[in-house]
């Protein structure tokens, strides 16, 4: 896909995401998607729609802002060719949210070519990607661990039989 393009696609996804409904109803906001789809920020205010019982953000509010960024963001950088999942995802929550809190995502060509490598042979990869959620000062509130599950789409896997017959 041409930078144009996928420039356009960030674009186009930024405000869709915006407009989405769990996403209107947390008060998620997707503030910047890259034109190359390696860096997303994300922020989340703090209302009575999102406050839980004691007053701070609600957990599921801010597992939410994090869910989906890691699986598009890997989807759009490996292309067509691979099977993008999330796998699982745990969250610690260090501290209270009691007001506006943010997170950013970034993924590099280093880890890309990870898991290239690592699924060339046809073999599924589960990377572990972190993101952190702060409050306005900086503070950290939460940090998400996200498991993905990546692979080579079946057509383009390299069984066994098939690499041996080619060494013939």
């Amino acid at each position: 896909m041409s930078a144009t393009r996928l420039a356009r696609k960030a674009r186009w996804l930024r405000w869709a995401m915006n407009l989405y409904p769990p996403y209107l109803g947390a008060g998620v906001r997707v503030r910047q998607i890259s034109a190359d789809f390696r860096q997303v920020r994300v922020s989340m205010g703090l209302g009575w729609y999102n406050r839980n019982y004691v007053g701070t953000q609600f957990g599921g509010s801010l597992y939410s802002m994090t869910d989906p960024f890691y699986m598009l963001m890997l989807m759009e950088n490996l292309g067509r060719d691979y099977i993008v999942w999330d796998k699982a995802a745990s969250i610690d929550f260090v501290s209270p949210g009691t007001g506006p809190v943010h997170a950013e995502f970034h993924i590099d060509e280093a880890l890309l070519a990870r898991i290239r490598q690592h699924t060339a042979a046809g073999d599924k990869y589960l990377p572990v990607l972190d993101v952190e959620v702060h409050d306005s000062a900086g503070k950290l509130v939460a940090r998400v661990h996200k498991t993905l599950y990546v692979r080579l789409k079946p057509h383009l896997r390299q069984t066994t039989e098939d690499s041996t017959c080619k060494q013939m």
